[in-house]
């Protein structure tokens, strides 16, 4: 089926022909509509047209509106102020829209068919080392923007550059050679959280070592050199770390109720028989050049506390390659290979310096153009209650499967009060869906590049902009569904509406609208600040518009079952889209 037009872009064009027909000279402006508080829509173009067109803006609004046919969309327009148009649309148009989009599986929401291909680099642990809370936004905005991105048209194609080389791994395997007793663990019965935790001690063990015993790091930089020249025992020990390792992120990713592939799993690893050709292209293009045996680019704009130009390395002096060469050689992979028109990297803000010079060098070989963007997503930090890092008491990192642990518990908590008929099976189940949702959400409602505060409480709290808030408003939607009888869903154009159902109606109407925006934008939060006000906006219509009692007229029950069954497909429809389930009864 064909997208539906929205209310906003019929509005749109009826003010765009009525401008044209009024006023023919000043070709195709635009109303510049948006919504208001004062009536449905508001146009504010006709300021700017008067002061182009040298005319009175009342008197050229007036003018405008005159010329504008009598029609079933708009009931009134009025002429405000300096000559803005305070726009009223009639209940009909509201309900015939709405009836357009519900008839819809995809409820009216446009599908590109022909969209570029975007590669997004998300969620992205290392190996050897347990996942901590830094992990989290990587993941689950990273996971987002897939969900939303796909939904729209575009063909997504999922990398995870997993820390996987390099010379922490020489550290590690030559310490486990000198103590191959400190990580015992042939029984089966191990899993795979257990498995990581041994690994993730023995990299620390190994890093002291490494920290303090030179004799050791020349040994451990010796083994760099044989794990990158194939040495088979070496790259045995090597792939058993990485084989572990990913039976770990596996279960983490599970927990998260996130779809993680295997094949989607390009690590560093995966790019080192294209460093060398990177640099070569690199140096012979003049795009990089020799310093003091290093292979750098320089930046006019980039310099250090010291006032001197700062280079992104892109190989070392002894040979050995930095994060730039990997970067760069991602790229050209993912353009030559995947296709890729738009390049997402789901990556701390932190590392923004890093990626602007990637880009430019990128820019600057050519890999990166008119017809290939790249684009970093950057993320704030999540913090603790008091506003600092979030640590454990201790001052260690929080482990990630702790902190969803605990979330699943205080949610499990939380529906297990509410629950009336539920067994402990499903209050198990909808504290999961219920837990990992918080924590998702909590994320996706903060714009990625501010930080948040990490709060359990608040998080699961039937009150205010939380996950909790909106699930239980799905839930409660599906409930009167159990009482309606044999009263079914079903559009009257020809009813008077309600303040509280046109104000719902009218939002359920900009949905298409909210999910675009979040797309273009590659904003989560867009979306997650426009179901909230859809969950807030039906406890309103809930309130003050009853459905079925006390009993209202059939078609009235009957149009108000419909907003309400339209309601619940675009939360469900739109909380899929970030991720987070919507359980039908809480």
């Amino acid at each position: 089926m064909a997208s539906v037009p929205s209310l906003a872009s019929t509005v749109q064009q009826r003010l765009a022909e009525g401008l044209s027909a009024a006023l023919p000279e000043a070709g195709s402006a635009d109303p510049l509509l948006r919504r208001s508080d004062r009536a449905d829509f508001q146009a504010n173009g006709i300021l700017a047209l008067a002061k182009q067109l040298k005319g009175n803006p009342r008197e050229l609004a007036t003018k405008v509106v005159d010329g504008i046919p009598a029609n079933d969309v708009l009931k009134e327009i009025e002429v405000s102020g300096p000559g803005f148009l305070n726009i009223t649309v009639t209940d009909a148009a509201i309900v015939r829209t709405l009836a357009a989009r519900a008839a819809d599986d995809r409820l009216g929401v446009p599908f590109a068919e022909n969209a570029g291909t975007t590669v997004i680099d998300y969620a992205q642990p290392n190996v050897a080392k347990e996942m901590h809370v830094g992990h989290l936004r990587s993941a689950v905005i990273g996971a987002a923007m897939v969900e939303i991105l796909e939904f729209t048209g575009e063909q997504v194609v999922r990398r995870h550059h997993i820390g996987d080389w390099g010379t922490q791994f020489g550290m590690l395997i030559q310490y486990l050679e000198e103590h191959p007793h400190e990580l015992d663990h042939k029984d089966a019965e191990v899993s795979g959280e257990e498995a990581m935790s041994n690994l993730d001690r023995l990299y620390k063990a190994a890093r002291r070592f490494f920290d303090s015993d030179e004799e050791f790091k020349t040994r451990a930089r010796r083994r760099v050199v044989d794990l990158q020249a194939g040495d088979p025992k070496t790259l045995a020990m090597w792939q058993k770390f990485v084989d572990e390792s990913k039976i770990y992120f596996f279960s983490v990713f599970e927990k998260l109720d996130m779809d993680v592939r295997d094949p989607d799993i390009v690590g560093e690893s995966g790019y080192n028989d294209m460093l060398a050709e990177t640099c070569r292209i690199l140096e012979e293009s003049g795009v990089a050049v020799r310093s003091e045996g290093a292979l750098c680019v320089f930046f006019d704009d980039v310099k250090g506390p010291d006032g001197n130009p700062t280079p992104l390395i892109v190989q070392k002096s002894d040979g050995g390659y930095g994060y730039a060469a990997t970067d760069l050689s991602a790229i050209r992979d993912r353009v030559r290979n995947l296709k890729a028109s738009t390049l997402l990297y789901v990556v701390d803000v932190r590392q923004s310096l890093h990626f602007k010079m990637v880009f430019e060098t990128a820019r600057r070989a050519g890999w990166l153009n008119e017809d290939v963007k790249a684009v970093q997503l950057a993320f704030g930090t999540v913090l603790g209650k008091d506003g600092k890092p979030f640590k454990t008491r201790e001052g260690e990192t929080v482990r990630l499967v702790d902190l969803l642990d605990e979330a699943i518990d205080r949610a499990a908590t939380v529906v297990r009060e509410k629950a009336r008929d539920l067994t402990e099976d499903e209050i198990a189940e909808r504290g999961a869906q219920v837990g990992i949702g918080a924590v998702k959400y909590a994320d996706l409602s903060t714009s990625a590049a501010r930080d948040y505060k990490f709060d359990l409480d608040q998080m699961v709290s039937l009150n205010g902009d939380t996950s909790v808030y909106l699930q239980y408003a799905y839930a409660r939607i599906k409930s009167i569904f159990g009482k309606a009888g044999d009263r079914t869903p079903l559009a009257h154009p020809e009813l008077e509406l309600a303040p509280a159902e046109r104000a719902l109606g009218l939002h359920v109407d900009q949905f298409g609208e909210a999910v675009a925006e979040a797309a273009s934008d590659y904003a989560p939060h867009k979306l997650a600040a426009y179901l909230y006000q859809l969950a807030s906006l039906y406890t309103t219509f809930y309130d003050q518009c009853p459905v079925i009692k006390p009993e209202p007229p059939k078609e009235v029950a009957e149009n108000r079952l419909f907003l309400c069954d339209l309601t619940a497909r675009t939360l469900h429809q739109g909380m899929a889209l970030l991720g987070i389930r919507t359980p039908e009864r809480l």
